[in-house]
């Protein structure tokens, strides 16, 4: 009976595979793409014949797992400065890449490294033909299919010979099985509305004429048009369509004394007509400027010990940093700790990919579907307190075997686990005028300990990726790190001191905040009710986990994420104060500058 059951069950899925298979294969005859098909008859050939006779070794390998990903680009990218028009370029590219994986879900030819460095297979990626022409596509797919399943070949003999020395071989799998997935959109024709790109970059960038004391600064808008495709060995096929667009604005100017200083502005949209105007953008402009200016005749700040309150604006990327450790090449405190209480017993995290907004405002990082192929699910990373969750790809983890679809990357990277709409909330919240009331009267207390007197807040946070022009600045910076360890390091960018007596508030440079780690998050002093979304682009780079370059990226390269998080008041947190190295100031004073072109 359990048999006709599991039969009747299979001819029930056949018969509604067969009913959408020719809605899906129309949608992509009308509209010309023979990208799928393409995909679907090379993987269809590798499955049945490729093969590989290993010496001495009596059964031929063949891949349990074969992945196609092909993404195909439409960007525009117009820089200006001062007003005036760096370049403008208009690109179109499609990338793929294949990954063969040989042995077992249990045991693959991934996740391995050995003393002749990583060797875990990330398959060959290279430009295919814009045309969507079917031979063409199955021709790259051919040799990059052969060259990804002999990787895996070697990397499997390899691991197992590596894993054959070990006495207790990690008992974790390599890789977790998933429903296949079908989901065909139709094709979205790139809409770069009827606004003039080119003359608004030179419109915004022109704010900067007005402060003459700006060195450098650039404007970027990055409007960006993809569509992904995904077929697998499992099953699943996929055509979907992702947008977003950007500006993004970094700025420097010299103190006095000859110590750099730098800021940046940047918003983002879901698509290119949800930007801002012109307007929004050059008042925004003016506020960073006009900031910069004040960073540049602010004093330098001084080693503290104290109450910092992080307004809602610094709170979401100071946050976001903790979070994103483990997927980033670091350690996360939080990793093996399921059931422990690792914030307030009144908060709680929630990572929702379907999420499109939080209270009228958009979210960045939403999708239905990651880039392994499985559905992007809502999950509680912490409830009251209490780490209830992790974010999972398809690569197991300690306390999770399945992935909850958070396996993401940006551009054909590698997968990793990854956070899309980050939201914190809080069953006890306090008004911004009592939480401010709160701090101030923590203030006095550690006054009267002749401790300081006065406190910091802390009002927005850094993104060097933005804010610093020169790869040599940002290597610079990055040295400071001690080459990107977890120190638990954050860089704030507008930070005053508050005189609790007075209410007198001055702005200061250079402050960086050292060991904030997870015992300071257990222990917030107090939460505000003032949540605010903060959209960014998060990073694909390895090695930072655990410093202020470890989450903030650039819209080249980074990954749409959002994250909401009310202010945060925290009763002690260690400050260092300004240790920059003074640069040679010019021999002239700027030239003139008309506010406007």
């Amino acid at each position: 009976m359990r048999r006709m059951g599991r039969i009747a069950g299979a001819a029930f899925l056949l018969a509604a595979w067969s009913c959408a298979w020719p809605a899906r294969l129309a949608a992509e005859q009308q509209d010309n793409d023979h990208t799928l098909q393409a995909m679907r008859d090379e993987m269809a050939r590798s499955k049945a014949r490729l093969e590989l006779k290993i010496p001495n070794s009596d059964q031929p390998v063949r891949p349990f797992y074969i992945e196609y990903r092909l993404l195909d680009l439409d960007v525009r990218e117009i820089v200006a400065e001062f007003g005036d028009l760096l370049s403008s370029t208009h690109t179109r590219n499609r990338f793929m890449n294949v990954e063969g994986r040989v042995g077992s879900y249990k045991l693959d030819s991934s996740n391995f490294a050995s003393d002749d460095a990583f060797r875990g297979f990330i398959g060959p990626t290279g430009s295919v033909g814009i045309d969507r022409d079917y031979d063409s596509l199955r021709q790259d797919l051919w040799i990059a299919t052969d060259q990804a399943f002999k990787e895996a070949v070697d990397t499997y003999s390899r691991k197992k010979g590596y894993l054959s020395s070990l006495a207790r071989p990690s008992d974790i799998d390599d890789f977790s099985k998933a429903e296949p997935v079908q989901l065909i959109e139709p094709l979205e024709t790139p809409d770069w509305t009827n606004r003039n790109w080119e003359q608004e970059a030179r419109e915004t960038s022109a704010v900067m004429r007005a402060f003459s004391q700006i060195h450098e600064s650039r404007v970027s808008y990055y409007l960006v048009y993809a569509t992904e495709y995904l077929l697998t060995s499992e099953g699943t096929e996929i055509r979907q369509n992702r947008r977003f667009a950007a500006i993004e604005a970094g700025m420097n100017a010299v103190a006095d004394d000859g110590v750099p200083v730098n800021h940046y502005y940047a918003t983002y949209a879901v698509r290119p007509a949800e930007l801002p105007n012109v307007d929004t953008v050059r008042k925004n402009l003016n506020v960073a400027c006009t900031e910069l200016m004040a960073l540049r005749s602010a004093p330098p700040a001084q080693d503290y010990t104290g109450p910092v309150l992080f307004e809602a604006r610094a709170a979401a990327p100071l946050l976001v940093l903790e979070q994103m450790l483990t997927g980033l090449g670091g350690k996360s405190d939080w990793v093996g700790r399921l059931g422990a209480r690792v914030l307030p017993s009144t908060m709680t995290l929630v990572d929702d990919p379907g999420a499109k907004e939080f209270k009228g405002t958009p979210l960045l990082g939403g999708y239905g579907v990651d880039e392994e192929g499985v559905r992007g699910q809502k999950v509680t990373v912490i409830e009251n307190g209490v780490l209830k969750g992790e974010l999972m790809s398809r690569r197991p983890g300690r306390d999770f075997e399945q992935s909850n679809g958070h396996g993401r990357a940006a551009f054909l990277n590698d997968a990793k686990p990854t956070m899309s709409n980050l939201i914190f909330t809080s069953s006890e919240t306090l008004s911004p005028a009592d939480l401010r009331k709160k701090f101030l009267d923590e203030c006095r207390a550690e006054k009267s300990s002749e401790r300081a007197n006065y406190c910091l807040v802390v009002r927005e946070m850094d993104n060097p990726a933005l804010s610093l022009l020169h790869q040599d600045d940002f290597s610079e910076l990055l040295a400071s790190f001690g080459g990107g360890a977890g120190t638990g390091d954050r860089l704030p960018l507008i930070v005053y001191r508050i005189y609790p007596d007075s209410g007198r508030e001055e702005i200061v440079r250079g402050a960086r905040i050292i060991g904030l780690n997870t015992r300071a998050l257990r222990n917030i002093g107090g939460i505000g009710s003032d949540s605010f979304v903060y959209n960014y682009m998060q990073t694909q780079a390895n090695g930072f986990a655990g410093t202020a370059l470890s989450a903030f990226g650039s819209a080249q390269a980074g990954l749409p994420a959002s994250v909401v998080a009310p202010s945060l008041l925290f009763d002690e947190v260690e400050v260092r104060g300004e240790r920059a190295e003074a640069k040679r100031l010019p021999l002239l004073p700027p030239p003139p500058m008309t506010a406007s072109k």
